[in-house]
């Protein structure tokens, strides 16, 4: 399942952070850089940091009938009490994976020096990501997302120390007509329960969508959760 990538890297040819943020359903990275700079103005500022805007592939999705579209991953319908579709998730984990290894690996970055965020589908993406690829990341965010009751990610905590677990920064629109945010606040303490630390932070709106605050409120955690080094620092000067 070949991703393509949309990369973002505020200044400079080195980075000594990464940020990878997953698309909603039927989106592109592009489309998600746009509507960042639109919201913002800009895009996001963070010198030492590299922001990675994935494609999701091209493939059938069930809740549109079997029409072909940009998902990370196939799902009966859209709901918290579906079933995970469990060999499509596989298949994402695998390109996710090297997506990871890539950064880890070929460029040097430890993994609690690497973010995971994502709007919708693939803010699910991202829970997956770090709380059952890989949980020695730095960082996960999401905004207007959840597991599905069950899922393999709760399954896998269980099985897992709750010591030192990526911290979770998750937002939610509060009248959100796609996906309602009692199944984001069910995520939350869901995970909680599990040794997940973090925020859960309802926005005021009525649409299924991004906002400034939040676009400016993941930045400003960011720069917390992986702070510049002193080699990011000599380099600006």
């Amino acid at each position: 399942m070949k991703l393509f990538e949309s990369i973002i890297q505020a200044s400079g040819t080195t980075h000594s952070a990464t940020v990878i943020f997953f698309h909603g359903s039927g989106s592109t990275g592009n489309n998600l850089i746009e509507w960042i700079r639109f919201l913002m103005g800009r895009n996001f500022d963070i010198p030492y940091v590299k922001f990675i805007f994935p494609t999701a592939p091209m493939q059938k999705h069930t809740p549109l009938k079997g029409k072909y579209s940009r998902v990370w991953f196939d799902c009966n319908k859209i709901s918290i009490y579906d079933s995970e579709r469990i060999e499509s998730l596989s298949s994402i984990y695998e390109t996710v994976d090297a997506l990871l290894n890539r950064e880890i690996e070929g460029c040097g970055i430890p993994a609690n020096r690497v973010i995971i965020g994502g709007f919708s589908m693939g803010g699910a993406l991202a829970l997956h990501t770090a709380y059952h690829l890989k949980t020695n990341l730095a960082g996960v965010f999401c905004a207007s997302s959840y597991l599905n009751e069950g899922s393999i990610v709760y399954r896998s905590l269980d099985n897992h120390s709750k010591n030192n677990l990526p911290p979770l920064k998750m937002f939610h629109s509060e009248n959100d007509p796609f996906i309602p945010m009692k199944w984001g606040v069910k995520t939350f303490e869901e995970l909680k329960t599990r040794g997940v630390k973090g925020d859960f932070i309802p926005v005021k709106s009525n649409s299924h969508e991004l906002k400034s605050r939040m676009l400016i409120d993941v930045e400003n955690w960011i720069r917390e959760i992986v702070p510049p080094l002193q080699s990011d620092i000599a380099n600006k000067l």
